[in-house]
């Protein structure tokens, strides 16, 4: 059986990206999206390119629906086997200052990028734990670094995607999952183009300098990144230089927690 990838925000954007490059390498792909008009489309497009027996399915869910959610995924898995690849890629961006912003848009952030993260994890980690092998990959952001003017209610919701990873790169080792953080800045689709219009102006000039990545250059790095085993995947000299000094102790931590494991066990 061909190794398979389930992609949650699989319609558009990073997701589709990623979909795309891995079905022209044999990859079946599982599309995870809302809207049904775009994963119609988001099939053909990949089909078109899929190669060696790779073939693409899509589930209409939100992910913010964790009972369908966990449907959708045991269909995708009953079709193509457990996943090689589960990519947590869904995710929305609504730019505010604090004082302004209604706490629907808290809510919604943290139920679509970090729950719906966190139900994606649940629902395929046991698979590829009982299969002793498999990738997770969250895309996170560069706001999951540092507090940003504008980003209060985005940044909150990709730490907390930082954290879950972190979490389940040092629990999910020894059952061979490998995990991998992605945190790209900003990138060219159609959540990008959405949120330009509503960022506030010092947001925007928080942003101004850095360069606008492609989908498929974010995709091609986090497929090699995560192939590698590698956890965090940055872009871009600013992202990496962040990434790697907001916390410089985290690097001995995860050892020595590594080190515990490999001593008393994954359920100590």
């Amino acid at each position: 059986m061909a190794e398979h990838a389930i992609i949650t925000g699989g319609s558009s954007g990073i997701g589709l990206a990623t979909a795309k490059l891995l079905a022209s390498r044999g990859v079946s792909v599982s599309l995870i999206a809302r809207n049904v008009e775009r994963l119609e489309a988001a099939r053909r497009t990949v089909s078109a390119i899929a190669r060696n027996g790779g073939h693409v399915e899509i589930y209409p869910c939100d992910v913010r629906d964790r009972e369908r959610l966990s449907i959708v995924i045991a269909e995708a898995i009953e079709r193509f086997g457990p996943p090689t690849w589960a990519i947590a890629s869904a995710g929305i961006v609504r730019p505010g200052t604090f004082l302004r912003q209604s706490i629907d848009a808290y809510e919604e952030q943290i139920q679509t990028n970090y729950l719906g993260s966190l139900y994606f994890a649940k629902a395929v980690c046991p698979h590829m734990a009982e299969q002793r092998a498999g990738r997770l990959v969250f895309i996170s952001s560069g706001a999951a670094f540092v507090g940003l003017f504008g980003y209060s209610s985005y940044g909150p919701s990709k730490f907390a995607v930082r954290s879950l990873a972190e979490c389940l790169r040092v629990e999910l080792k020894s059952n061979g999952i490998s995990v991998s953080l992605v945190c790209p800045g900003d990138t060219n689709t159609p959540q990008h183009t959405e949120e330009l219009p509503i960022r506030p102006k010092v947001t925007s000039k928080l942003a101004e300098g850095s360069n606008l990545l492609s989908a498929d250059t974010v995709a091609a790095k986090l497929v090699r990144s995560a192939e590698r085993g590698k956890f965090l995947v940055t872009y871009g000299w600013q992202l990496q230089l962040l990434g790697r000094t907001h916390s410089l102790v985290a690097p001995v931590v995860r050892c020595y927690q590594d080190w515990l494991v490999s001593r008393f066990g994954s359920e100590t």
